[in-house]
């Protein structure tokens, strides 16, 4: 099996933590990382539980349109280094709004409990790889956070089958698919990695 090329973690990993999707990194690109990104995810997180709070698909439904303003307050920050001294909180933010919204959406809609847990526990899963990795500074390929969305793009595809249904197919293949994905990705990845220090020194040596 030829080997995993994993990319170095880049200075700032609190910005690797965030697990941002291509719709977040596109409003970044447009301000250039000019932007403190914690204001904006604390206003984001306002917002969301706000809308959260007035019903997920509840008689006025505007709970689902919560990660659109979500991305558009936090997306426009992941560009920023992160190297305030609490920018560090970011990523868990992020984390909390994406978790809640997808529950809240499942519950209100009445979802099986189980099937819920399965697509917070593909996430759980993918964001405790991500983390695993960073503290043995390698990270995963960049494919990953297109193909895996990102918590804007996760978000945004929930909500799109809150708005349209049917609510138990759409969390059920959104499920399947993370799981498939991110299961694949990580077992390949880790067994293909190197074992040791001194096994990674000579595949340097080699290439």
């Amino acid at each position: 099996m030829s080997p995993v090329h994993m990319t170095p973690v880049p200075n700032s990993t609190v910005v690797a933590y965030r697990d941002d999707g291509p719709l977040s990194r596109a409003m970044g690109l447009l301000v250039a990382g000019q932007l403190p990104p914690l204001p904006p995810v604390l206003a984001g997180t306002f917002v969301t539980g706000v809308l959260l709070l007035l019903g997920v698909a509840g008689t006025d439904g505007l709970a689902v349109f919560a990660p659109a303003v979500t991305l558009l307050l936090a997306g426009p920050g992941s560009t920023h280094p992160h190297d305030g001294r609490v920018d560090w909180l970011v990523p868990p933010i992020l984390r909390v709004i994406e978790y809640t919204f997808v529950a809240a959406c499942g519950f209100a809609h009445q979802l099986n409990p189980v099937l819920i847990f399965l697509l917070l526990g593909a996430l759980a899963f993918h964001h405790y790889d991500l983390v695993y990795r960073l503290r043995q500074r390698v990270y995963p390929p960049s494919w990953l956070a297109t193909l895996g969305l990102g918590w804007d793009g996760r978000m945004m595809a929930v909500s799109l089958v809150a708005l349209m249904g049917p609510m138990t197919a759409g969390y059920a293949l959104l499920a399947v698919y993370l799981w498939a994905l991110f299961g694949w990705e990580s077992l390949t990845s880790w067994l293909a990695a190197p074992r040791s220090g001194v096994e990674a020194a000579d595949m340097g040596t080699q290439d």
